[in-house]
């Protein structure tokens, strides 16, 4: 055991006076640094594979005697070493190690080495795993591959870097569940809460949500993932006419508080165990959990601080939010708003026109002032005195009966003045970095499980919170795969 350590840390000794001469022979030579970046590169990682074969050549091969007693039972040492790959970003290993069991042909039951390595599951090591995550969740399985075997000189395959994805995505919903809440001095004095929904393109076989496609229902039809987001925020008072000034100038406001402790989460509507879980349930769901960790009910029936729900005027969506949660500010995105006032504006006007854009302007103006029952008692008459007739008239009943089905969401001079969020440009923007830029470049198309495991782990990198789901997810695993490492800690401690 101690003379392969010596020997692979011998190799690794010989491969650093090499990498030295190598430097000094590039300076005479007059070599371009490119080279021997390239160079060094090559040979680190020669170096890295045979210093980390010392290192598990110096850990043993598990051998804690012809028996081990564990869970009441006697397990026997089996008669032959076995062995497993490792891919390391260095290299390929093999690890030769004893097990334990009953017998050759069943079940290891308890395998020291690995329990005292804490090896992963898979043959991936859990740093290369990372690296080859965080590629994937930027961009396509086959680029991944590419830059890793590029900067690491490893082959992998599309399919296990899939694989890989899936296994990891099962802790992800686990982990969100026991983060902690964010102390009381880091949270801002609003809890906000706002959600949307985007569409994952599907593959051909993948069946349409209840299953079996319906008569004329076409193949690959995109599956709505619902996409949610928590956060607080400090208060930020404004007027109408700075609000105009921001959406229609594009002059963001000065000052403007940025959102703390941001989480955001997607969710498809799918089977779990024979079971249809609504994504939309699993998101609000979410919502209700999160306030009640953040924003407490009282004694009184009352929370500290105002929870303000900030969307667009999807009714299934309102709908949901009143069913898992009461007492709620809810406010419709300004930005839907202002879509519809644009809508109405080209029925009287030319696209791209002053006209059209100064009637947009007085109308946002008067609807962030609180007199949307004007605007749309306004609308009418312009329509009436115009005599607006056909595809005009329908374009602009649409813009109506939007903002008078909404009404009651649009009380927006109290949101300004009480500085709540009037804009769902979180949700948006988590549609757009959570969903498409991911999920609907050209060609692609996906299965549930697939979509959705990709979806968990966007999630966790756009939450900012990649490096401690790594840590919790090897915890987790390592917990999971060797309960008797203490056993085994217990028997090498005896044996020293």
């Amino acid at each position: 055991m101690i003379l392969a350590q010596e020997q692979e840390i011998l190799k690794g000794q010989r491969q650093y006076e090499q990498m030295a001469e190598f430097v000094r022979h590039a300076s005479r030579d007059e070599r371009p640094i490119h080279e021997v970046e390239r160079g060094l590169w090559d040979q680190l990682r020669e170096m890295g594979l045979n210093l980390l074969a010392g290192f598990v050549a110096g850990s043993g091969d598990g051998d804690l005697g012809p028996t081990l007693e564990h869970q009441g039972r006697t397990l026997n040492r089996l008669k032959h070493t076995h062995d497993r790959p490792y891919v390391s970003v260095f290299g390929k290993l093999t690890i030769t190690r004893h097990v334990y069991g009953t017998r050759e042909t069943q079940k290891q039951e308890v395998i020291p080495l690995d329990a005292r390595l804490d090896l992963p599951e898979s043959h991936f090591s859990y740093v290369l795993q990372d690296w080859d995550q965080n590629l994937c969740v930027k961009g396509p399985y086959d680029e991944a591959r590419e830059s890793v075997e590029k900067m690491l000189g490893l082959d992998q395959s599309v399919g296990s870097l899939e694989k890989m994805n899936l296994e990891m995505a099962r802790q992800a919903a686990p982990f969100f569940e026991q983060l902690p809440t964010p102390p009381a001095e880091e949270q801002g004095a609003i809890v906000v809460l706002t959600s949307d929904g985007k569409g994952v393109p599907m593959r051909k076989d993948e069946p349409a949500k209840s299953g079996r496609r319906k008569k004329g229902e076409k193949a690959n039809k995109k599956r709505m993932a619902c996409v949610g987001a928590v956060y607080t925020i400090e208060p930020f008072v404004r007027t109408a006419d700075d609000v105009v000034d921001e959406v229609m100038r594009k002059e963001a406001g000065e000052n403007r508080p940025v959102p703390r402790h941001k989480q955001v989460r997607a969710e498809l509507t799918r089977e779990i165990d024979g079971v249809e879980v609504n994504g939309k349930s699993v998101i609000f769901g979410w919502f209700k959990q999160s306030v009640n960790a953040l924003n407490p009910i009282r004694e009184n029936g009352r929370r500290d601080k105002p929870v303000v729900c900030v969307m667009d005027g999807e009714r299934a969506l309102w709908k949901m939010l009143m069913t898992f949660l009461t007492g709620i500010i809810c406010i419709l995105d300004i930005f839907h708003v202002l879509e519809r006032v644009w809508q109405a504006a080209h029925c009287f006007h030319p696209e791209g026109s002053d006209q059209a854009r100064e009637f947009v302007n007085q109308r946002l103006k008067r609807i962030l002032e609180g007199d949307v029952g004007r605007v749309i008692g306004g609308l009418k008459q312009m329509a009436t005195k115009q005599n607006l007739r056909g595809a005009k008239l329908k374009q602009l009943n649409s813009a109506i009966g939007y903002l008078h089905n909404n009404r009651r969401f649009m009380k927006y001079d109290e949101y300004l003045a009480a500085g709540y969020p009037i804009g769902s440009g979180v949700a948006e923007g988590a549609c757009r970095h959570l969903v498409k830029d991911r999920m609907e470049r050209t060609g692609m198309r996906w299965v549930v499980p697939s979509a959705q495991a990709m979806l968990d782990l966007r999630a966790v990198h756009a939450s900012d919170k990649w490096e401690e789901f790594q840590d919790y997810r090897i915890n987790a695993e390592s917990h999971r795969l060797y309960p008797y490492k203490d056993l085994v800690a217990s028997v090498r401690r005896q044996a020293a």
